[in-house]
C-alpha cells in the first residue's frame, strides 16, 4: 500500500496540472448533496474556455483518471457531466490511508522553506486589565492565536511586550492566553543618546516639557522616503518622544536580538541570511494604529539595525448589541459571559455548581471558549458585533457547542472502554486489520473529506501572512480555525445523533464499530489540535 500523507492541495495541484497550461480550474466539493456523486469538479464553462466548445480531449481524461504522485489521493473515476468533469476518489483507499496515520493529519504541513523569525507586538498588553477595551482584547486574542499557529508551523516567535501589570497575568490565564511577563523595563539609555540630538522642543523650550517627555521629532521625511509611504497616514508629522515610547522601542530591539531556545533549526542556520530574516508584526486595534505608525518610523530613524519589514495587522472595531462597546471593559465582558455560562449550567443540571471547584474550572474554560469563538470567528480586519444573548450548547455557532461535541467524543470513547473492561467488547484491533469498506454512510465521508483530510492545509493557510508583499498592512485568516471547528461540530453532531456507534455486543457488528471508532479517533485528534491553536483544553464532561 502507498504511504505518505494525502493532501487536498497536492491533489488539486495534480488535477490542474493534468489539464495542461493555464490557471486552476478544479475545486473540492464540500456540500453533502454534491459529495454523494463527486469529490472534485472542473466546471463546464471553465473547461470550454480552456478547450473550446467541444469535448475535453481524451488524453486529458486519461491523465486525470491515472493521476498519481506524492500526496495525491487515488482516483476511482472521472467522467463528463452536465456540470463539468466530475471526479470521485477511491474512498475506501482514502479512508485506509488517512485512518492508518491519524496523528499526521492533526499537524500542519511543513513549509518548503524555513520561515523568518517573527516578533509579534501587541501594544494593548501595556495597559491594566481594567483599562483594556474590547477592541484591545480582540487584538490580544488574535495575537495569541497567531503565535500558537505560527509555532505549530515551526516558526520562531517572540512575543512583545512582556506583561508588567501585576493583575494582567491572572486575567490572561482566565482567557487561556499564554504571554510572557517581566518585572523590569529594558534600558533606554542608548536610545536616549540617539534621540536627543534629533529633538526640537527639548532644546528650544525645555521648561515646557512635562516629566517623561523628551521632546518632539519630525517624521515627515521618513514618510516620503521610497518604500515607506505605502499605507502610512499622510498626516504623520511630529512625534512626541517620551521615555515610555523609548521603552517600547528598547523592548522591540531586545526581541530582535534574542532568538527563543525552541526555534526551528533551519532558522538558526539561516540567521545571517539578511535583513528579511526578522519580521515584526504589530497587532493593533484601529484606534492604536496611528500611534504605532509613528513608532515604526521612529525606530527606523534611531536604529540602523531596525527590521526592514514591519507590518500592521489592524483589528476592526468591536461593538456590543444594545450597548456602546466603550462602556464595557474586557474584565466586565468576561464576567458577563462567565455569569451566563454558570446560569446555563444551573438550568441544565438543576442546581448551582458554583461551589464545586472542579466545575468552576470547567466554567472558566467554557467562558474562555465562548469569548474566543465570538472574537475570532470573524476576520480580524472586519467590524465585530457581539450579541448579548444567552449561552447554550445547542447554539451551533458558539464555542460552547464546540466544547460540548468534543466532550461527547470523550464520553463515547469512555463508554467503549467501560464496555471493553466488562467483557462486552473486544480490545481494539490493529488498525491494519480494520475493514474501512464498512464506512459507507455519507456522514462518514463528510467527516473525513471535509475535516480530517484538509485540516493540515487549513492550519498552514491560517498563518499565511504574506509579509514580503508591498505595503504596510497585512491580513490574517485567524477566523479559519474557529469556523472550521464549528462546521466540524455540526457535521459530527448530525452524524452522532443519527448513527449508533457503540452497537450491540455481537461479533458480526464489531468490524463496522471499530472502523467507525477509528474515524472518530481521527476527528477527536483534529478537535484537540484545533482547540490547542486557540489555547483551549478539551473537556471530557460538560
Amino acid at each position: 500500500m502507498a504511504t505518505g500523507r494525502l493532501g487536498v492541495g497536492e491533489t488539486l495541484g495534480a488535477l490542474n496540472a493534468a489539464l495542461g497550461p493555464g490557471g486552476p480550474i478544479w475545486f473540492k466539493e464540500t456540500h453533502a448533496r454534491h459529495l454523494r456523486a463527486r469529490d472534485f469538479l472542473a466546471p463546464r464553462r471553465a473547461l470550454q474556455a480552456r478547450f473550446g466548445p467541444g469535448q475535453v480531449p481524451e488524453s486529458v481524461l486519461q491523465a486525470v483518471a491515472c493521476l498519481q504522485g506524492p500526496g495525491v489521493a487515488p482516483v476511482l473515476r472521472c467522467a463528463p457531466t452536465p456540470a463539468g468533469l466530475s471526479l470521485q476518489l477511491q474512498r475506501t483507499a482514502v479512508f485506509e490511508r488517512v485512518l492508518s496515520a491519524v496523528a499526521s493529519y492533526a499537524v500542519p504541513a511543513k513549509p518548503a522553506l524555513p520561515s523568518p523569525c517573527v516578533v509579534l507586538h501587541c501594544p494593548a498588553l501595556r495597559s491594566s486589565p481594567g483599562a483594556l477595551r474590547l477592541s484591545q482584547l480582540r487584538a490580544v486574542l488574535v495575537a495569541d492565536h497567531l503565535a500558537r499557529s505560527l509555532r505549530a508551523q515551526g516558526v520562531c516567535v517572540h512575543l512583545v511586550p512582556a506583561v508588567r501589570d501585576p493583575h494582567m497575568p491572572t486575567f490572561l490565564q482566565k482567557l487561556r492566553v499564554d504571554w510572557p511577563t517581566a518585572s523590569e523595563r529594558a534600558s533606554i539609555e542608548t536610545l536616549r543618546r540617539c534621540v536627543l540630538p534629533e529633538l526640537t522642543s527639548s532644546v528650544q523650550h525645555p521648561e515646557t516639557l512635562t516629566p517623561g517627555v523628551l521632546g518632539s521629532l519630525c517624521l515627515k521625511e521618513l514618510v516620503k522616503e521610497q518604500g515607506r509611504e505605502a499605507g502610512y497616514d499622510p498626516s504623520v508629522d511630529n512625534c512626541l518622544v517620551t521615555e515610555d515610547l523609548l521603552s517600547v522601542l528598547a523592548e522591540l530591539q531586545e526581541a530582535l536580538k534574542h532568538q527563543p531556545e525552541d526555534s526551528h533549526p533551519d532558522l538558526a542556520r539561516a540567521s545571517d541570511s539578511g535583513a528579511h530574516r526578522r519580521i515584526v508584526v504589530h497587532v493593533v486595534n484601529c484606534e492604536e494604529e496611528f500611534q504605532q505608525q509613528k513608532l515604526d518610523l521612529l525606530w527606523w530613524k534611531l536604529d540602523d539595525q531596525a527590521p526592514l519589514i514591519q507590518k500592521h495587522l489592524v483589528c476592526g472595531p468591536v461593538k456590543v448589541a444594545g450597548t456602546p462597546a466603550t462602556l464595557m471593559t474586557a474584565p466586565e465582558y468576561y464576567l458577563f459571559r462567565h455569569a451566563q455560562v454558570c446560569k446555563a449550567s444551573a438550568l441544565k443540571h438543576g442546581k448551582d455548581l458554583t461551589q464545586d471547584p472542579a466545575w468552576m474550572e470547567k466554567s472558566e474554560v467554557l467562558s474562555a471558549a465562548t469569548i474566543k469563538f465570538e472574537m475570532l470567528s470573524t476576520a480580524p480586519q472586519s467590524q465585530l458585533l457581539l450579541a448579548d444573548g444567552s449561552i447554550s450548547t445547542k447554539s451551533t455557532k458558539s464555542g460552547t457547542f464546540v466544547m460540548y461535541n468534543c466532550a461527547r467524543l470523550a464520553t463515547l470513547f469512555e463508554g467503549y472502554k467501560c464496555n471493553m473492561e466488562q467483557g462486552l467488547y473486544p480490545t481494539f484491533p490493529p488498525v491494519s486489520s480494520l475493514d474501512f469498506s464498512l464506512l459507507h454512510d455519507e456522514g462518514e465521508w463528510l467527516l473525513l473529506f471535509n475535516s480530517v483530510l484538509p485540516f493540515p492545509d487549513l492550519l498552514s493557510q491560517t498563518v499565511d501572512l504574506a509579509c514580503v508583499a508591498p505595503g504596510l498592512h497585512i491580513t490574517a485568516r485567524t477566523e479559519m480555525v474557529c469556523k472550521f471547528l464549528v462546521q466540524l461540530s455540526m457535521d459530527f453532531s448530525s452524524y452522532y445523533n443519527r448513527v449508533h456507534i457503540l452497537g450491540e455486543p455481537r461479533p458480526h457488528l464489531f468490524g463496522q464499530m471499530f472502523a467507525r471508532l477509528q474515524l472518530l479517533r481521527a476527528v477527536c485528534e483534529v478537535f484537540h489540535a484545533g482547540l490547542a491553536m486557540l489555547g483551549l483544553p478539551p473537556l471530557s464532561h460538560i
